[in-house]
């Protein structure tokens, strides 16, 4: 009789487990995922300019509001808001058809009128009418990048309401907004692509990379970001990493324009003194790949033809023509430790040189050490915002050839404004709790089919 007792007990242990297993393995309804971040937005409106782009703000303009397109995750777009499209006049012209029973999260109706206003607000060089249902843009110059900027976060639809707080028709809606500090968001139950699995998110924001982590150790988070240099540790910690294609521009910008031929060498020598190797291998910690290109490799095609190698002797002969040099500043993020480290190592290595660098946090400088995400997988998008971000020329040629393209990059790396240093990925770590969730093109969090589990591999 024990033997039986004891057969029955291994028999329902065992079937318990499966029950557990296979429970894990299904999506769940409910929770509350908690998010922490670096960044401390004090707007929600994705055509409010003064916000910085950033993978956080594209996450959570993207979990309030949709575009009329959205990316496929293969370099296209498919279908969102607008349900159809032609182009007509050279795509000159573009005219969007509405998906229909669309509502936003104060239970308005998805219209043209609302449409049009949103993309005005947002791109006030366009010429947005509404034609009956439908949306038409023209624009003055052909722009067969169009729909992949229409998929930009920053071009997402939002009703403006009287108090200027916008609505969206996103998966989630805003229940408790602290700018700057907490976001709380709620499922929307008649959301047009049908409810998400997760109840609520609660993002806290302004918190450090240290302090994220600490967070997620504790189990008082279950989704931080992870600083480049601190990738490879996280790892060996058993920590759930995700991470992007390279996505993040580090790179010098400098303020002005090359004013003098001695300009010129001096730029040069600088460019020439900078050992990426070396700084990707001790303050990246082996993260990040290195660059003296503006687009990465796996967007362009040809990244590899600029050389990143480090040519001191070459760099003094450059210095030696010049007999007398004057000091530049460097400027560097204060709030990040890793920027202040980089802009010091730049200096060492210009030092080198014979160059002369002064590392700031405050003061305005000479040239700065900036990072720029990315904001688009297609590489005119990409290419024409950080021309633009830069204060660099424009990027002619949209749509062009893989020879049109290195021929716009060339261009603006010929002005010696900016010089790449590094293409850096978005990372991320979870907690065992989160599943099926995944990054965009973009390296923002999709959590549109995301769920909450025990926390069991």
């Amino acid at each position: 009789m024990r033997l039986f007792d004891w057969r029955c007990l291994v028999l329902s242990s065992l079937l318990a487990g499966a029950l557990t297993a296979a429970a894990e393995t299904r999506p769940q309804y409910g929770g509350t995922l908690h998010i922490a971040m670096r960044e401390a937005p004090s707007s929600l409106d994705p055509a409010d300019a003064s916000q910085p782009d950033s993978f956080a703000h594209r996450s959570l303009t993207m979990l309030l509001f949709d575009t009329l397109v959205s990316s496929d995750g293969s370099g296209g777009v498919k279908a969102s808001l607008s349900t159809s499209w032609q182009a007509s006049q050279g795509n000159r012209r573009w005219q969007f058809h509405l998906r229909r029973g669309v509502k936003f999260h104060d239970s308005t109706l998805l219209t043209a009128e609302i449409v049009a206003g949103s993309l005005r607000a947002a791109n006030p060089a366009w010429n947005v009418q509404v034609e009956g249902e439908s949306v038409v843009i023209v624009i003055e110059a052909a722009n067969p990048e169009m729909l992949e900027e229409l998929a930009l976060p920053r071009n997402a639809i939002a009703k403006r309401n009287a108090d200027s707080t916008p609505s969206g028709t996103g998966a989630f809606h805003v229940t408790d907004w602290q700018p700057g500090k907490k976001l709380t968001l709620t499922a929307e139950e008649n959301c047009w692509r049908g409810r998400p699995f997760l109840d609520s998110i609660e993002v806290e924001m302004g918190k450090s990379f240290r302090e994220q982590m600490t967070e997620l150790d504790l189990g008082k988070a279950d989704l931080v970001e992870i600083a480049a240099e601190q990738e490879r540790r996280a790892s060996q910690e058993g920590h759930h990493l995700t991470s992007s294609a390279p996505l993040e521009l580090l790179a010098l910008v400098f303020a002005r324009e090359v004013a003098t031929p001695d300009d010129k060498l001096l730029r040069e020598a600088l460019a020439l003194s900078v050992e990426r190797a070396s700084i990707r291998n001790v303050l990246l910690q082996g993260s990040g790949q290195p660059t003296a290109g503006i687009l990465p490799t796996w967007m362009s095609g040809y990244g590899f033809v600029f050389s990143t190698a480090a040519d001191l002797p070459r760099a003094r002969q450059e210095r030696e023509q010049i007999r007398t040099v004057s000091a530049w500043s460097i400027g560097y993020d204060g709030s990040d430790p890793v920027s202040r480290l980089l802009a010091e190592r730049i200096a060492l290595n210009a030092r080198d040189a014979g160059l002369t660098l002064q590392p700031t946090s405050t003061a305005p400088a000479d040239l700065r050490l900036v990072r720029i995400p990315l904001n688009s997988p297609d590489p005119w998008i990409a290419l024409e915002d950080v021309a633009a971000r830069c204060g660099l020329p424009a990027a002619n040629g949209n749509g062009g050839s893989a020879e049109d393209l290195y021929a716009a990059e060339r261009a603006l790396l010929a002005t010696q404004r900016i010089i790449p240093l590094f293409h850096l990925s978005a990372s991320y770590a979870a907690s065992g709790n989160l599943k099926n969730w995944k990054l965009r093109p973009d390296g923002s969090w999709d959590l549109g089919d995301a769920w909450l589990g025990s926390g069991k591999p």
